[in-house]
């Protein structure tokens, strides 16, 4: 049995709040020992392999592949350098006894999130189960000073696929991922007994150790930690399922989100189906998309909505605005305003980073992260979208390079005149009456606010002074030639 797994850089920040995570690192002395004593199973012909990883994928890989066999044909398209997400590599394990699992195209690199792939192959290598989403993690845990802290996960650049199987006549299949710091994810199906004609998504469980400090630094409880989900989702058994719509599970202060999910268990005659079971969320957004308001083009204001975030102490970000988001998309320009009474505010306070997240019926999320600069100041540093388009269409885009509304920490920003984020050329939000504060929000009020410079009237004055004194002096001028000219009238040259 073979798996096929990619966890390829989406460029959007996910879902979720973003956090910073150690960038991915290869030590000399690691791939030195390796090199030495390769691990059983793996091929030796490591000189063969370094220099065509290095011709194609760079030094770095070609560095972390050594001991590896030939090239693969998932590097003819995929070995490249990203300058901004990490490095793309690829590499091969030779097939193991017990193990059997060929891993290939891995994205290694500190990107904010990333699309999970994973094509499970039988031993005849037909492919027996078949999946490709999105998730992110949110854990509350207490500390030793009995605060509680909450930290997300959504890095899984090095996930893991093992004990991912396709399933036999006394167990169905499952998804394993291994990822972080003693991170674990499973999922399991079941076909039903009652029928022949669908399978359940039946449960799912997520595991964490709080004994890894990086990731749950000063926690009192130490260990390994499970939440188990039913969920008995009923699936047809030979349609793959599509939830592009956000889903969210919630137990034990773990919240689970889930988007872009595309799963088929029990893959009937090795072929992936093209016949999709939606969600109910993608259900309604496609039948509501023609009629619901914010789908409409508006080109009127939009109506101003307050939101806000809320952590363990308190309210600890404030926004209050009218979004406008306009979109060209196929070459086809539309304006989309945010209902704020259909919009559900989410999002997480860290000490240098903020999240504001909006999410409604076809928006998947709208983020806003705020970033800490100089230790004195605040911005908008990254947007990130994914909305769902009048003609069904998943529209997504991202900007971790902004520096918008930029005030002093313990204060607001405030801007009542309409002012335009500019994300990329294809996608700007205007906002109107904008008032935000993400850091030191004391009592759930706002602090003093420092005003954009649209609307600063105060530099209108000196300028209409300016400009009457220099109109005076035209005139004065202007009389004083014609005066003079007339001065001499009467009189005849010597």
């Amino acid at each position: 049995m073979t798996v096929n797994q990619k966890a390829r850089a989406w460029s959007p920040r996910p879902l979720g709040p973003s956090i910073t995570t150690p960038r991915a690192s290869f030590k000399r002395a690691d791939w030195l020992k390796a090199r030495k004593s390769p691990a059983p199973g793996l091929m030796t012909r490591a000189e063969s392999a370094e220099s065509w990883l290095l011709q194609r994928c760079g030094r770095w890989s070609s560095a972390l592949l050594s001991g590896f066999s030939e090239p693969f044909p998932c590097c003819r398209c995929s070995c490249r350098r990203r300058l901004l997400s990490g490095i793309m590599v690829c590499f091969r394990l030779a097939p193991v006894p017990g193990c059997g699992f060929l891993l290939f195209c891995l994205v290694l690199g500190t990107v904010s999130s990333y699309a999970l792939e994973l094509n499970l192959t039988d031993s005849s290598k037909a492919t027996c189960l078949y999946a490709k989403w999105q998730m992110n993690f949110t854990i509350r845990y207490e500390t030793t000073d009995k605060h509680n802290k909450t930290v997300t996960i959504s890095d899984f650049g090095a996930a893991t696929y093992n004990g991912s199987v396709c399933g036999d006549d006394q167990n169905g299949p499952k998804i394993a991922v291994q990822f972080g710091s003693g991170f674990s994810w499973i999922v399991n199906f079941t076909k039903e007994a009652s029928s022949t004609s669908t399978y359940l998504v039946d449960s799912i469980s997520f595991s964490y150790d709080t004994n890894d400090n990086a990731t749950f630094p000063d926690a009192k409880e130490k260990g390994v930690f499970t939440v188990n989900n039913r969920v008995a989702l009923k699936i047809p058994l030979n349609d793959i399922f599509r939830c592009n719509s956000l889903s969210t599970l919630e137990k034990s202060d773990v919240v689970q989100h889930y988007w872009d999910v595309h799963v088929q268990a029990f893959v009937q005659n090795g072929t992936v189906s093209t016949t999709e079971f939606l969600c109910d969320k993608d259900k309604s957004v496609t039948t509501a998309m023609p009629i619901v308001p914010t789908t409409a083009p508006s080109p009127t204001k939009p109506v101003v909505g307050s939101y806000s975030v809320v952590n363990s102490n308190g309210t600890c970000l404030l926004a209050t605005m009218g979004l406008q988001l306009n979109i060209t998309h196929d070459k086809v320009a539309s304006v989309f305003n945010i209902n704020p009474n259909t919009t559900n505010a989410t999002g997480s306070c860290q000490p240098q980073t903020a999240l504001l997240r909006l999410s409604s019926s076809n928006i998947k999320y709208l983020d806003f992260v705020f970033a800490v600069k100089n230790e004195n100041r605040f911005y908008l540093k990254e947007v990130n979208v994914s909305m769902i388009l009048v003609n069904g269409s998943v529209y997504s885009i991202s900007n971790t390079n902004l520096s918008y509304w930029d005030a002093p920490l313990g204060s607001s920003y405030m801007c009542n005149k309409e002012q335009t984020v500019s994300v990329s050329g294809a996608f700007q939000i205007n906002t109107f009456d904008l008032r935000v504060q993400p850091f030191s929000v004391t009592e759930g009020k706002y602090s003093t606010a420092q005003e954009c410079s649209l609307d600063d009237d105060t530099i209108l004055i000196p300028i209409i002074v300016g400009a009457g004194l220099s109109g005076l002096i035209i005139v004065i001028v202007i009389a004083y030639l014609i005066g003079r000219r007339k001065s001499y009238a009467g009189y005849q040259t010597l």
